[in-house]
């Protein structure tokens, strides 16, 4: 069957466009090396420069509806692996389609045989392609589906309230549905009984009063996102017998078709329980851990009182025991016990914390917020802590929302952020799988960028790949460093907890350790991680300072664990005043004078503390303990460092679109190189040489067990190339080019959605290749407005002078790729005295081809399954700049 190009005319066949693509792709490996990068002659610039595979991003391999057939399973992964990537985790999510023979769309239901057959072809050709495999233990999230009955579905309190007359001295109880039941009832503050008939007796009074009743309900939740056959409530995460009965239903089944060979690992997405804050026997647990009988105290979990604030705080606590031994520890032993691993989005609802990360095999975060509050820098410090060198992401999840928007500048924005983060293992959100007659640019998730080679820039992905698998490689070796450890208050999180509102550790953290203490600390040039009072009881403070931003409630075993630390060097800041109480209600009365204590040593008169009233006063304390690890830090500027032996290494990017310029000086460090982690050059570096980065540029930092390199070029001369220049689109005739402006503006290709090829000759001396750098440059960005775009997701805000990636060809050989700034390429080794054939293949996005159609109508889809997912910003699409956008030169160095 043929396809439509994106103006309307026939092109080649998918397939055969597929392939070329792929053959361009996997060529996009083959990146240059130029002699100056050959001369840091270690074993670390080896490794960075052609790292291992086991570094390569990984991508969510969306199954929609299960409609997934052997041929096209293979060739998707094949191409996976010819665009860079390592593996797949395997997603099955809803359908995007009815049944549609014509098209070779069959739904096959979830954990059926021809489901669990395709499975088994996928996990057989991973294993051959030498690619990972891990296998998501469910449809969409959280875990649930039909095998979860009303009993074994998520729990949640609810409070509602009678009027009861004055003359009153009894009612009787309303039936409730299955699996719901009546934990208490309260008239005005004061407990009464009820009855096995459901009956409740009270004195008569004078006055009107309130019944309040407070019941174990079902949160009712079904699973998000669910393929066909997957549909039904989210389990209870507390209760041991909804998570075995989801271990045998849906793990077993899913490992059995894996045969021999089980997954790397098996995944849980984010624990999006909303409202989960109960299980069956809470309160005989509760009685158990808490020593005391929460029932008479239930109400106060509703209404503010004097015990509130204690009682919350042992209730949360024992929710947050509840999950990690109840479903993160079992589901662990699970995977053990088959062979795999347990790879998992640890945070959320229920009230998981930051040392719950330690009880799975593989910690995973998510968010672009590097400057703030994040769980990539949650799960990232859980490893950092506990000693796990890899902690992956969920990446670009939302990336310049909607489907097909995103570019690969707007890929290496957001991936710079995460690496800032702590990541070191990027899962692509994601590959969504496409039935080979579906028409271009395929299928796609309602909530993610497109990486599957249906993407018209998909002949950079290998390149974009390259970067992210060398970083990712460098980010994982020796130790990091992080001067200072910020205390979340887990404590004061879990006294706040309230029925009705979330019960979530992490998602307070935002409020409760704000960006304006983060960011200080990344201006003033200190890193820092996380960690909390577990972790402090576990593995003590390996950090020389130690922040508690604004605690007013702490373990007293942690604090005092806290005071050793100070009295062996450590260095402690109260930012804002000392905690003041320990937490709980019967714990908080026997721990307050602990607590009490050690606030008077660390903070009073002579103690080693130091009380910071605000974050300008916390800078200032924190510069007198010791100095930044980068002095002259500008904001926008992020780095990581790594402790290695005999060398450090430093990551450091520009996350804005302006370039920045800064003098840095890395504490104790002279001489060293710096790496260029996208054209693999290297250069000598001093103290007294100016950083200059360009927009959304990053830089690498080594000193120490380094050889001697190259210094950058002094002089350079640019030659533009404002004539002569042919351009093809697509299968169109070449024409001369009388101005760079974008296809996108020409009547004829305003929808076209591909890639243009633009050529001209180019004339060289022999002098100008003689040990000298030629670079072909594209031009500069221009910081672009906000988008509009609102919500999650982020975007690179500069308007590239490429529209929106290039593959550069030299004499028929490859050169490279051109896809974000500063915008030039290397290509002296592909050149030779006299002529030179020079060609610029620039590829756009699919929002042109998309533009030229109505959005898809989802309307009968909807009817037969529920609509179970609404696209994002896919309405209204206007066509986008596209191609060359300014005069191309070459910039010559001595």
């Amino acid at each position: 069957m043929q396809k439509r190009n994106r103006s309307g005319t026939d092109i080649a066949r998918g397939m055969e466009r597929r392939a070329f693509l792929t053959l361009t792709a996997g060529l996009g490996a083959m990146m240059a090396v130029t002699p100056r990068a050959m001369a840091a002659g270690t074993s670390l610039w080896t490794d960075f420069i052609s790292p291992p595979a086991d570094a390569r991003p990984m991508v969510r391999w969306w199954w929609f509806g299960g409609a997934v057939e052997p041929d096209e399973i293979v060739r998707e992964i094949k191409a996976m692996k010819a665009g860079g990537f390592g593996g797949f985790e395997i997603q099955p999510v809803y359908p995007l389609s009815l049944d549609d023979p014509e098209r070779g769309i069959r739904n096959k239901p979830y954990l059926s045989k021809d489901f669990l057959d395709a499975v088994t072809v996928a996990a057989k050709t991973g294993r051959e392609e030498d690619l990972r495999v891990d296998m998501t233990l469910g449809s969409g999230w959280p875990f649930g589906g039909p095998h979860i009955t009303a009993d074994k579905a998520a729990a949640r309190l609810i409070k509602q309230e009678m009027p009861v007359a004055a003359a009153a001295s009894s009612v009787t109880l309303p039936e409730l549905p299955e699996a719901n039941r009546y934990l208490a009832a309260f008239v005005g503050s004061d407990a009464v009984a009820i009855g096995a008939d459901r009956a409740v007796s009270f004195a008569p009074s004078d006055t009107t009063r309130t019944l309040y009743l407070i019941i174990q309900g079902r949160t009712g939740q079904q699973v998000k996102r669910p393929t066909v056959g997957s549909e039904g409530f989210v389990l209870d995460h507390m209760n041991p017998v909804a998570v075995q009965t989801h271990l045998d239903n849906v793990g077993a089944p899913l490992l059995k078709a894996f045969g021999a060979n089980p997954p790397h690992a098996i995944f849980s997405d984010s624990l999006e329980v909303y409202g989960a804050n109960w299980t069956d026997d809470l309160l005989a647990e509760f009685k158990t851990r808490r020593d005391y009988d929460l029932t008479p105290h239930l109400l106060s979990l509703f209404v503010d009182k004097p015990d509130s604030a204690g009682v919350r705080y042992d209730w949360g606590l024992t929710l947050s025991e509840l999950v990690d031994e109840r479903y993160l520890t079992p589901v662990r032993e699970w995977a053990k016990a088959k062979g795999t691993l347990f790879r998992s989005q640890t945070y959320g609802v229920p009230a998981v914390t930051l040392s719950s990360n330690a009880l799975v095999d593989l910690a995973e975060g998510e968010g672009a917020e590097w400057r703030g509050f994040s769980t990539a820098r949650w799960a990232s410090s859980a490893n950092h802590i506990f000693g796990r060198p890899v902690t992956s992401a969920e990446s670009w999840t939302w990336l310049h929302k909607g489907a097909f928007r995103a570019t690969p500048l707007d890929i290496k924005a957001e991936g710079d952020v995460l690496l800032l983060s702590g990541i070191n293992q990027f899962i692509a959100h994601g590959w969504p799988y496409t039935p080979p007659k579906v028409a271009e640019p395929g299928w796609a998730l309602y909530a993610a960028a497109v990486f599957n080679d249906h993407n018209p820039w998909w002949p950079v992905m290998a390149d974009v790949n390259l970067y992210f698998q060398r970083m990712s490689w460098l980010l994982r070796q020796g130790k990091n460093v992080a001067d200072v450890a910020i205390y979340l208050p887990t404590e004061d999180a879990m006294a706040s907890f309230k029925p009705g509102a979330e019960a979530t550790i992490n998602g307070q953290m935002r409020r409760r350790v704000p960006e304006e203490l983060t960011s200080t600390l990344l201006d003033a040039g200190y890193n820092f991680d996380f960690i909390d009072g577990d972790a402090v009881l576990a593995r003590g403070i390996d950090y020389p300072v130690l922040i508690l931003p604004r605690v007013e409630r702490i373990s007293p075993d942690a604090y005092e664990r806290i005071q050793r630390y100070v009295q062996d060097g450590g260095f402690v800041i109260a930012l804002g005043a000392p905690p003041i109480q320990a937490p709980g209600l019967l714990t908080g009365k026997s721990g307050g004078d602990r607590v009490a204590a050690v606030s008077r040593t660390l903070f009073d008169g002579g103690g080693k503390g130091a009380v910071a009233p605000d974050e300008a006063g916390l800078k200032s304390a924190l510069g007198g303990l010791l100095p930044p690890d980068i002095d002259g830090m500008v904001s926008g500027l992020g780095f990581m460092h790594r402790k290695l032996a005999g060398s450090d290494v430093y990551f450091v990017a520009n996350t804005t679109n302006q370039p920045l310029s800064a003098r840095l000086r890395f504490r104790g460090q002279q001489a060293g190189q710096v790496w260029d982690p996208v054209s693999a050059r290297v250069f000598n570096y001093s103290p007294q040489d100016a950083v200059a980065l360009a927009p959304y540029e990053s830089r690498v930092f080594v000193f120490g067990d380094v050889g001697k390199a190259s210094s950058p070029a002094q002089t350079v001369r640019s030659v533009p190339l404002s004539g002569g220049w042919t351009r093809k689109v697509g299968q169109g005739s070449a024409r001369p080019v009388d101005a760079f402006a974008s296809w996108a503006d020409e009547a004829s290709t305003t929808f076209f959605s591909g890639g243009a090829v633009y050529s001209r000759e180019v004339d060289i001396s022999a002098a100008d290749l003689a040990g000298k750098s030629v670079r072909l440059n594209l031009g500069e960005g221009t910081p672009s407005a906000d988008s509009g775009v609102k919500g999650p997701g982020m975007l690179a805000h500069l308007d590239a002078p490429v529209r929106d990636a290039a593959e550069v060809v030299v004499n028929g050989r490859r050169a490279g790729a051109i896809w974000c700034a500063p915008f030039e390429l290397e290509i002296a080794p592909f050149l030779k005295p006299g002529a030179n054939r020079l060609e610029v293949r620039v590829y756009n996005t699919a929002i042109n081809l998309l533009a030229a159609r109505p959005p898809e109508d989802y309307g009968a889809l909807n009817a037969r399954f529920g609509e179970r997912f609404k696209p994002q910003n896919m309405d209204n699409l206007k066509p986008l700049p596209s191609g060359l956008l300014k005069v191309p030169e070459l910039r010559i160095r001595d």
